[in-house]
Formats: C-alpha cells, structure tokens, sequence
C-alpha cells in the first residue's frame, strides 16, 4: 500500500470507539510493519520529563531490552532533545546508536507533539540500509498528527 492509501485507515484506527489508546498504537504500528516492506520493527516510545526518560510503549517486531531510554541517549534519546526527526541511513556509522540488534540497519525517528511539547516518538528500524526517504518522514508525522488526538 502506498502511504496516501495507508493515512485514512490510520484516520480510521484512531476514531474506534471500543479500543483502548494502547490498542489503537499497537494496531497502527502492526498495519505500519505489514504494509511498508522495510519497516521491519515498529513503535512508540513516551517522554517522561521530570525523569528525562523515555518509556516504551506499543511496539510490533522483535523484543528490545531498550524499554527506558535517557533522553540524549541513543537515536530515540536524542529526539527527546531536538524536537526533531532523525533519519539514520545506516545505523553503523552513528556514534550515539543504542544497538538492538545485528539486523537493525537503518532507522528513523519522528517526535510526538501535543500542544507544542514532545511527549513521545514513533521508532522504525529496518533491515535495509538507507530506504528512508522525505516520503516517510512527511507519512510519519500524519501518522503522529492523528496519534496526538489520542491526547
């Protein structure tokens, strides 16, 4: 599925009425992970300000020991910081990479917005090196766009 056929069934998710918020990330990341070929592991982390920390939520793919992350720490950890997306075109060559495993061999990451602050991101890792485009960052924040309404 192209991204444009893949944001009204995101729309749709969010407006269920017999679903939990949690449900409704977890049926997002799942359709995310089967429709897009190189979204390989798909989640959320979320912000804990007072404690600079981020904790994982909602996720499909491979189990991570990575469930709290430091804000600063990592991809996901410095997001926290930026405020801003981080596309990572090959995972090896990052200084700061928390690795997940040998497989992971690209990453992007795009912040969660409520209100003008960051209360979390959406994490996808992928298995191919460099297959993010400005496509999937421009999909990514539609997606949490209609997430933040869950807020």
């Amino acid at each position: 599925m192209t991204f444009e056929e893949l944001k009204p069934i995101v729309s749709n998710i969010i407006l269920k009425e017999n679903a939990t918020r949690d449900e409704k990330l977890k049926e997002i990341c799942q359709l995310l992970s089967e429709n897009v070929s190189y979204y390989d592991w798909v989640g959320y982390y979320f912000a804990n300000h007072e404690a600079k920390t981020l904790h994982l939520g909602p996720y499909v793919g491979a189990e991570t020991d990575h469930t709290v992350i430091p804000f600063g720490k990592g991809i996901c950890g410095q997001v926290a910081v930026s405020n801003s997306n981080f596309v990572v075109p090959d995972v090896k060559a990052q200084d700061n990479y928390i690795a997940c495993s040998f497989t992971v061999k690209s990453e992007i990451v795009v912040p969660l917005f409520l209100n003008g602050i960051n209360i979390g991101q959406i994490d996808i890792d992928s298995h191919v090196i460099d297959p993010f485009t400005a496509a999937d960052e421009r999909f990514l924040e539609f997606v949490n766009e209609e997430v933040s309404k869950l807020f």
